[in-house]
This record gives structure tokens, C-alpha cells and sequence, in this order.
């Protein structure tokens, strides 16, 4: 496709302009009728006399401008037409004129070739040609005609025919360069769409990270963010905002050589990094990048779980088979009394395939997603049948787990998850505590009318140092040597199951964990009853 065909297909009517031409004609057509009441020494060179003629041409010609300005401006149809419409207007208006005022040598020529330019650069294609035509002819026909029966001076004929000539390299060179202008225009056009569409492409994929971005100008100042920056650090949604001061004094010392990251701490209990780079904005700018760290270590332990999972999935068989057979062996050695030191290597070695059992069901039940199934559990009637089931399963005293009745509430829970939670909750208790009357205690606890309950383990032990009171939940993470470090990461994934959280409180004095859950979501337990019922 060649570059006419290019700008032809692409060519949009330049309304506007025609509209400024229009102006232009309006002040041309207001000066001819004016130049009938200068004195005529001013308008003696254009002989202009205000004859029924010229008041007729004058006239009329305003008449034709001012209908060619009001569709311009209100009727956005066949734009070539109209454009046409009003340089023939222009070329039989001038022709006329200039027969009364001496031909070509009047000078008024020089508004043809001013109307010649304006339409070949607001124009398209070869009626530009079209058009320089019209107009040689018409000032040729005009200059013969005044030779003819005015008296011209034949000689003028010379001067309009290198005014034709002016007409057409007048029409050439304004096409030349509205083709120039109009390539740049569509150029422009198209980057511009470009351009919009990329920062849009942007804006989205910003808005969609899972990191926090700010922009800062050369003030310190928040002028743009994304709403994971927003959410890490409490922003509004629009305008200028000031930067926190951690992120000020840290942007300081990176400004003069200090670090490029940031360890944040007190935003929203997250744990945030801040990294700091250059633009090449010419306003100053300067980005920060906001990670949450937290986020981060949660994602890839639980790759690191997904892969575990996996693999134990895919080798629970080899494990189990030989444990069992080890087991087995073990029960058959047992029977046989060789004595004391023989016993104990027994109870040892059947310690230990019970743990290293354990250990495989706790990690095959980190890739376990069994929904939950809540349903409204009364803890007044709930929890006592747990501290008895536990009691005499693992033949304790009686006293040594207690519940201590308290307001009559209930949990939406799951019956299975909330009593593996507590066993594993109370089992850890049990093992940290005296072992006495009431080392461990259950409490329940109504949270304002909000529609939270808290379910409270407490014992009487040394409670749970500072120095790992962050890393208490982690999987693997344990601090007794026959542990699988697997329970209390469960236990607070089982939780979040049933829309609630496990969390960790202050020693009182010994451990203390909260089970949080709702109360509000599930139908109370005679609803619960009377619906099971029918």
C-alpha cells in the first residue's frame, strides 16, 4: 500500500479546521463589504465602487460564509461537499471582483492562493488538483474576458498565467505538507492509543501485585500507590499523602548511601521489607517496593509442605509396611520374658515405632483438606465429655484436667476438629504442667456482642518462653525431643477451617492458647437438635 493509500484509508475529516478557514472567509467577506464605506482614495487600486453589482457579489458571498461556518459547526456530514462548496464560492467571488478592478494585476489573486492552501492542507486527494484548476481557469476566462471588452492591457495575460502556475505549486506544496502533517497526526494518534493501553496493561498489573508500591516525589510525599501498599500501611485511596517516618528515615539514609531495604515493623502486626530505587522521572521520583514478609515465608512453607505432603503420600506404604513389622516383631518378643533389660529395650523400640507412626499420620494429614462440617456445639456439655474421654484415656486423676463452667455458650465448630484441637492443646499442657490438682484448665469465654467465643487452655507450667513464642506454630518447630513439631500448626489450620484462629496468650503464668470461633453462624443447639430431629 503506497503512502496515498495509506493516508487515504486512515484520513479523518479535520472539522475544526475548516471551521478556523471559515473564520478566516468571514474576515475576508466583512473587509469587502467595509471597503465600500472607506473614502475611495484608500480603496482607489481596487476600484471597488458600492454598485448594485458589488453590494450583489459582496453580499452574497457573506451570506454563503457565514451558512458554510454554521454547518461546519453543526452539521458533521460529507465534509468534501462542504469544503468544496465554499472554494467555489471563494474562486467565482474573487473572479467577479477582480473583473471590475483590473484583472490579475489587482492583486487579488493572493486570496485564492490563500484559499488554495487552506483547502489542500484541510483536504484529501486529488481534489486539491481539482480545485487549482478551477482557479486558473477562472482567472484566465476572467483575464481574457477583461482584454476583450475592458480594455485590459494584453500583456496581463503573461501575469496570469504565472499566477495559474502559482495556484497549482501553492496547491502541490500545502498537499505535501498536509500529507506531512497528517502522517505525524496519525502517528501520534496511534502511540497515543498505545500509550493508553500499556499504562492501563500497567495500572492493572500494579494493582494486581502482591507487593506494595509507592511513588514519592522529590518531597518526601506520597503521590501514588497500589492498593496492597495502601492496605500494608492504613493509606487513604487518593490524593498526596505523607510518607510514615520509618519509611522517611530509612529513604534518607538510602539517599546518602545507606541500605537499599528496610525491615517495618508495627503496620497492622505485619512484618514488612521496604526497598528503595531510582527513576528516571524527570520529576525526581522515586519508588519504594513493600514486601510482606510474613506473606512470603507463608508461601514457601507451604511449598515446602505441598512437597513434603507429596512425598510422604507417595511413600507412606514403604514406611508403614515396616513399621508394622517391626511392631509385630516387637509384640512377639514380648511374649517371651527374657527379664528386665529385656523389656525395656522393648518398650523403647515400641516407643518409638508408635512415634515415628505418629509422625506419618501428622504429616499425611497436612495434605488432608477435609471440609469442615460446623455445627453449633454447646461447651457446657461439650467440653466435660472431652476432660473425661481424656482423663481416661490417657488414666490420669481425676482433678488434673478440670472445666471450669462458666457462661452458658456455644461454638460453631466442627465436633471432630475442635476435639483433635484439644487434645493436642491439653496433651502439650499436660506435659509442660505439675501434673497436679488443676494443672490444666479449659475456660469459656463470651467476647462483648460481637459473636465470638474464646475457648482457653491454661496450665501451671513454666508458660512458653519469648524467644519462641513467634515460632510456636510453625510446622517441624518443637521444643521436645519426642515431638513431631506438627500439632500446634495443625491444630490453628483446623481453626482457620472453621472460620475461627488459634492464637497464643500471655503467660498466666504458665502456657495459655485461645481458640477463637464464631457463635453467630451456625443455628443455636436446640435449632441444631429440633433440625436433626426431623
Amino acid at each position: 500500500m503506497s503512502m496515498e493509500d495509506w493516508l487515504s484509508t486512515t484520513w479523518t475529516p479535520n472539522w475544526r479546521s475548516l471551521q478556523y478557514f471559515n473564520l478566516y472567509r468571514l474576515i475576508i467577506a466583512g473587509l469587502f463589504l467595509l471597503a465600500f464605506l472607506f473614502p475611495h482614495y484608500l480603496t482607489v487600486r481596487l476600484n471597488l465602487f458600492p454598485s448594485p453589482l458589488n453590494l450583489l457579489v459582496t453580499g452574497g458571498y457573506m451570506l454563503c460564509v457565514i451558512v458554510g461556518l454554521m454547518l461546519s459547526i453543526y452539521w458533521h456530514e460529507r465534509f468534501n461537499l462542504q469544503l468544496s462548496a465554499q472554494v467555489l464560492a471563494d474562486i467565482g467571488v474573487v473572479s467577479l471582483i477582480m473583473l471590475g478592478t483590473g484583472g490579475a494585476g489587482s492583486g487579488l489573486t493572493v486570496l485564492l492562493l490563500v484559499s488554495l492552501a487552506a483547502a489542500s492542507l484541510v483536504g484529501r486527494g486529488r481534489l486539491v488538483l481539482f480545485y487549482a484548476a478551477l482557479a486558473t481557469l477562472s482567472v484566465l476566462a476572467a483575464q481574457i474576458y477583461g482584454i476583450q471588452t475592458r480594455h485590459f492591457e494584453e500583456a496581463s495575460i503573461v501575469q496570469a498565467g504565472f499566477i495559474s502556475a502559482g495556484f497549482f505549486a501553492t496547491a502541490i506544496l500545502a498537499r505535501l505538507l498536509g500529507q506531512r502533517a497528517m502522517a505525524h497526526e496519525n502517528l501520534a494518534r496511534r502511540r497515543g492509543i498505545e500509550l493508553d493501553n500499556q499504562i492501563r496493561i500497567s495500572q492493572r498489573i500494579v494493582e494486581r501485585m502482591q507487593d506494595g508500591v509507592l511513588v514519592v516525589d522529590a518531597d518526601g510525599r506520597i503521590v501514588r500507590h497500589n492498593p496492597v501498599a495502601r492496605a500494608m500501611l492504613g493509606l487513604s485511596a487518593d490524593g498526596i499523602q505523607a510518607l510514615p517516618s520509618p519509611l522517611v528515615d530509612g529513604l534518607d539514609q538510602w539517599a546518602i548511601g545507606g541500605p537499599e531495604s528496610l525491615p517495618l515493623s508495627g503496620f497492622a502486626d505485619r512484618r514488612l521489607l521496604a526497598r528503595f530505587e531510582y527513576t528516571a522521572s524527570s520529576d525526581h521520583e522515586q519508588l519504594i517496593f513493600l514486601e510482606d514478609q510474613g506473606r512470603i515465608q507463608e508461601r514457601a512453607l507451604q511449598m515446602k509442605l505441598a512437597s513434603l505432603g507429596r512425598l510422604t503420600a507417595s511413600i507412606a506404604h514403604e514406611i508403614r509396611n515396616p513399621l508394622s513389622a517391626i511392631s509385630h516383631a516387637g509384640e512377639l518378643l514380648r511374649e517371651e520374658r527374657r527379664g528386665e533389660a529385656h523389656d525395656r529395650l522393648l518398650r523403647i523400640l515400641n516407643d518409638n515405632v508408635l512415634r515415628l507412626d505418629r509422625i506419618v499420620q501428622d504429616v499425611l494429614l497436612l495434605g488432608r483438606q477435609n471440609q469442615a462440617r460446623p455445627e453449633a456445639l454447646a461447651l457446657d456439655s461439650f467440653c466435660p465429655a472431652f476432660v473425661e474421654d481424656f482423663i481416661a484415656t490417657e488414666s490420669l486423676t481425676p482433678g488434673i484436667v478440670s472445666w471450669r463452667p462458666g457462661e452458658a455458650v456455644f461454638l460453631c465448630f466442627d465436633r471432630t476438629h475442635l476435639h483433635q484441637i484439644l487434645w493436642n492443646l491439653v496433651s502439650n499442657a499436660l506435659r509442660h504442667s505439675s501434673r497436679g490438682p488443676g494443672a490444666v484448665r479449659l475456660e469459656a469465654r463470651a467476647v462483648g456482642d460481637a459473636g465470638w467465643v474464646e475457648l482457653h487452655v491454661i496450665d501451671d507450667g513454666p508458660g512458653v518462653p519469648d524467644e519462641v513464642r513467634e515460632q510456636i506454630f510453625e510446622p517441624f518447630f518443637t521444643t521436645h525431643h519426642t515431638g513431631s513439631g506438627l500439632g500446634l500448626y495443625i491444630a490453628r489450620e483446623l481453626c482457620a477451617a472453621n472460620g475461627g484462629s488459634l492464637s497464643i496468650g500471655p503467660n498466666a503464668p504458665g502456657g495459655h492458647f485461645i481458640i477463637a470461633g464464631r457463635n453467630d453462624t451456625c443455628l443455636p443447639p436446640e435449632a441444631s437438635a429440633d433440625q436433626a430431629l426431623n
